[in-house]
């Protein structure tokens, strides 16, 4: 690896230049500063010798920067690339998975907002994403013009980190300036859920959108998310004499080969079996409209709950719990890699049961002993 200052008569003086040599590849890189061809006086042999001064300096600066993998082996068509269109790049990828997608596609609709639409790679360092966080946190605004949810604001600016982190994969960067940020601390959420009681309420309430109501019940009962119901193939869902019924199938998000069991309610729900490949919720999509439905489909069981698709995933794990499955049994049930996921749903059953101890009261007075 060497970077050479070289120089190059042009149009009457001298043109300064870095020449970069390393694995057989060779870079310039001209400098713009100039010096003065044969000097004839005190004050033209200073002008060269101070910017000969500069341009070593800048030299060693290049020299330093490559050795720290800071840029990598001239890479400077790479970094000069637009964040934006390779951020959107990413998204699209995702086009196919439900809600992630949705996110992503706010993400990156936040991000135009934010920047200016050609950022490049090299403008990306610890103040432009401090920066990002802090207009997540305080400026950014929702389509009712009110501000993001402090997780919205943890999901978006994750999904910046893991698009620089996919960039030094897919060698754009060699160093991912993300890993010097702290990320935006996730707040603890209310995990909303619906009682044995409210499932079966929404059991008898009729849907507008009839599919959405069944992925939504099939979901209670298997704790599988919208992503993997959405793409469930009739040949997933499998049955033995031994076993009775199961799903095989690979989770999307966390890509792993699960074999779920699941039970006889969960496939009457889903009515007559048809041909391997056909998916089993035909016409089901993630959109705001059939958010709005579902929402409207709970309200009218009674429930007043703000109630999701993911919620039903809530639910199922819960009901697990509150019905006596062991904790490590519910974990790999949801397919969890980490036990601390599963134990937020066994804070959930310790604080109803409070809430249960508590319900039983005598109005005695303060302080009064029983005699």
């Amino acid at each position: 690896m060497k970077v050479t200052l070289r120089q190059r008569e042009k149009s009457g003086k001298i043109s300064l230049y870095l020449d970069y040599y390393h694995s057989g590849k060779r870079k310039y890189e001209y400098l713009r500063l100039y010096l003065t061809p044969k000097p004839k006086n005190k004050e033209e042999r200073d002008s060269n010798k101070k910017t000969m001064q500069l341009a070593e300096n800048i030299r060693a600066k290049r020299l330093l920067e490559l050795q720290n993998d800071i840029y990598g082996f001239a890479d400077k068509e790479k970094l000069n690339g637009n964040f934006l269109n390779y951020f959107e790049i990413l998204a699209e990828k995702r086009k196919n998975s439900g809600g992630n997608y949705g996110n992503w596609r706010s993400a990156f609709k936040h991000l135009e907002k934010f920047s200016k639409a050609n950022v490049k790679f090299s403008e990306i360092n610890n103040k432009w994403l401090e920066d990002l966080k802090e207009y997540l946190l305080y400026e950014a605004k929702t389509k009712n013009k009110k501000n993001l949810s402090h997780n919205s604001c943890v999901s978006y600016f994750n999904k910046v980190r893991a698009s620089l982190k996919q960039a030094v994969k897919d060698g754009i960067i060699a160093k991912n300036p993300a890993q010097e940020v702290d990320g935006i601390k996730e707040d603890e959420t209310k995990r909303e859920f619906l009682t044995l009681e409210e499932l079966k309420r929404a059991l008898n309430e009729q849907c507008e959108v009839s599919v959405l109501k069944q992925a939504f019940i099939f979901s209670c009962l298997t704790g599988l998310r919208f992503s993997d119901i959405e793409k469930l193939t009739w040949s997933e869902i499998q049955h033995s004499n031994e076993n009775g019924y199961y799903i095989r199938f690979k989770q999307r998000k966390t890509k792993g080969e699960e074999t779920l069991p699941i039970s006889e309610d969960a496939v009457k729900i889903l009515g007559d079996r048809l041909s391997g490949n056909e998916k089993v919720f035909v016409d089901l999509t993630y959109s705001d409209y059939n958010n709005h439905k579902l929402r409207e489909w709970i309200i009218r069981s009674g429930i007043e709950k703000d109630i999701t698709f993911h919620c039903a995933r809530h639910t199922y794990a819960t009901l697990q719990l509150t019905l006596g499955t062991d904790i490590y049994t519910v974990k790999k049930l949801l397919g969890h890699k980490s036990l601390r996921t599963t134990e937020v749903y066994a804070k959930i059953i310790d604080q109803k049961k409070k809430d249960a101890a508590n319900a039983i009261k005598l109005d005695l007075e303060n302080g009064e002993p029983i005699n």
